[in-house]
């Protein structure tokens, strides 16, 4: 791709947008389909939820219709970068009014004005612009008012193809990443089941019942943040779910009041909210959050590696989930857990098992490590195209 930087100007984002149209709440009927600040993924850059409302519950304003080809930019908390590209006609949509809604003119490609508006530069001006201390936001007169590079229009469309092809490539690792999982938790799901039969490999001579104290062992031991040795924490929030790889971790300055201790090859459980399927093993010692359970496998009974396979099925967590307590925040007594039944196969059939759902969590990584090698081209190209 040969761009002409010479030809390319610096115009005000107001110059190259057509001011999106209002309607009046008051004089509607019906329902409407609605996209606030929540709906937008920040991730993905995508809308992941649009609201079907009635207009009799609409607040008394204007609000700004939205259309294929907008850009959907929130002036509330703009470090978060809610920021998303409208793919597809949205029937009566209407955006939050924590939204500017950029729309382009004859001059501007959308989605080339998509990912101008995304860059890092652009966002992190206007972050110092913000006003306001609990909601810091800025207005649609400062988002216009900014700046931005402006190609001609045809190296508009080759750049916006440019990324396009990149975020294709993306969102297809990631359907081969979902479609993984599924077969994984499909094959945990048989294999943990009361059926006691595993395809032609195991038979019901190859299972047995084994309470789950028999299995794991509880290790309780507490210890003050401030008074421990090693510098990780891992709370809940820091847990995936179908996840077994700690991908993110605190410090024990971070926190406060008494945790548990965690040694490497511990398994990690998230014993409140069980149904959010937080299971890891630690590779590291460390500490972690007191709402979790720390176990480790009773090798006499189980497979070290075993173990925390069993615990992504959905036989173990329907049945943490069936023993929790609590409406608010839901929490599975210890004592509990240790008494309840759950058939597996026997231990002298476990290892070769093992290797398959290992293999499942080795190409699921690679997968991972894909999308975060086509992520940073992605911003590199940014960067050096529009930077």
């Amino acid at each position: 791709m040969k761009l002409r930087k010479d030809k390319w100007e610096q115009t005000r984002l107001e110059d190259v947008c057509e001011k999106a149209k209002s309607i009046n709440v008051r004089s509607q009927k019906g329902t409407f389909n609605y996209v606030d600040i929540g709906s937008i993924d920040s991730t993905s850059k995508r809308i992941s939820e649009i609201q079907e409302l009635d207009w009799s519950i609409a607040s008394s304003r204007a609000r700004q219709i939205i259309k294929q080809g907008d850009t959907l930019f929130s002036t509330v908390r703009v470090n978060l970068e809610r920021i998303a590209f409208v793919e597809n006609e949205i029937a009566n949509g209407i955006a939050s009014t924590g939204f500017t809604v950029i729309r382009a003119n004859e001059k501007a490609n959308p989605e080339y004005l998509f990912y101008s508006t995304s860059l890092p530069r652009f966002i992190e001006k206007l972050c110092l612009l913000q006003k306001g201390t609990a909601y810091p936001a800025v207005s649609d007169r400062i988002v216009f008012n900014e700046e931005i590079p402006l190609p001609p229009l045809e190296e508009q469309k080759q750049i916006a193809a440019l990324f396009q092809s990149i975020e294709t490539a993306m969102e297809q690792v990631d359907g081969q990443e979902k479609n993984l999982l599924n077969l994984k938790n499909k094959l945990l799901k048989d294999l943990f089941s009361e059926k006691k039969v595993f395809g032609n490999h195991l038979k019901e001579k190859d299972f047995e019942t084994v309470r789950f104290e028999k299995a794991a062992t509880n290790i309780s031991e507490r210890v003050e943040p401030k008074k421990t040795e090693p510098t990780f924490y891992v709370g809940l929030e820091h847990l995936d779910a179908d996840n077994l790889k700690i991908e993110r971790t605190g410090t024990p300055d971070d926190v406060i009041g008494t945790k548990l201790r965690i040694n490497k090859g511990d398994i990690i459980f998230g014993k409140r909210r069980a149904y959010l399927r937080k299971v890891a093993v630690s590779h590291f010692d460390g500490i972690a959050s007191a709402h979790s359970m720390i176990l480790r496998a009773n090798e006499k009974a189980i497979e070290k590696e075993s173990l925390p396979y069993f615990m992504q099925s959905d036989a173990f967590m329907s049945k943490a989930d069936q023993i929790s307590e609590g409406s608010l925040s839901p929490t599975i007594k210890n004592k509990t857990l240790a008494v309840q039944e759950f058939i597996l196969p026997k231990k002298e059939k476990q290892k070769e098992l093992v290797l398959v759902f290992k293999q499942f969590d080795v190409t699921m990584e690679q997968l991972k490590q894909q999308k975060t090698t086509l992520k940073h081209l992605k911003q590199k190209l940014l960067n050096e195209i529009l930077g």
